[in-house]
């Protein structure tokens, strides 16, 4: 039987890439140089320091990375930044993390919308990510498509297509 896999995943080495290139965007911009700006990646636990002078130049940081990622093909929904907080010395910092994984009640909800449409499929939830399975492939890609079509907080990737 024709199934596919619905997972969340990002790949780090472009996250990192990415990264860097805005590290480097950030040391020659003109209003970011004067001032003490940083941005760390922390690959192990996908996560984002962000240091910044005031909440001008934290969201001009915030927006050069967001535009590095989309360049490196990662989409902007699996990126969640906290509010900005100070800093004994008067800066501003902020946490990102990245969204890895279909957590339990996205499943739930992608699951039920799957079962809604009326296809002649079946999902399953496996850890973190969905399996779809169907006896036509056609009907896998109309899941797809009704997948690519709605409005849901992470980014989805569709994986492992079996004949």
């Amino acid at each position: 039987m024709p199934s596919f896999d619905i997972v969340s995943r990002i790949d780090m080495q472009e996250v990192d890439n990415a990264v860097n290139n805005a590290k480097k965007e950030i040391s020659t911009r003109y209003d970011l140089r004067q001032s003490r700006t940083e941005l760390e990646l922390d690959r192990k636990e996908g996560t984002l320091k962000i240091l910044a002078a005031d909440k001008m130049k934290l969201k001009a940081v915030q927006e050069i990375l967001l535009t590095h990622l989309v360049r490196r093909k990662i989409e902007v929904k699996s990126v969640v930044f906290s509010d900005p907080e100070g800093t004994s010395q008067g800066f501003l910092k902020c946490q990102g993390s990245f969204i890895q994984g279909i957590d339990k009640d996205t499943a739930k909800k992608i699951a039920k919308m799957i079962k809604d449409s009326k296809m002649k499929v079946q999902s399953a939830i496996q850890e973190d990510q969905l399996r779809v399975t169907g006896k036509k492939i056609d009907d896998l890609q109309s899941v797809i498509s009704l997948l690519k079509e709605s409005d849901l907080e992470i980014p989805l990737q569709y994986v492992n297509m079996k004949d």
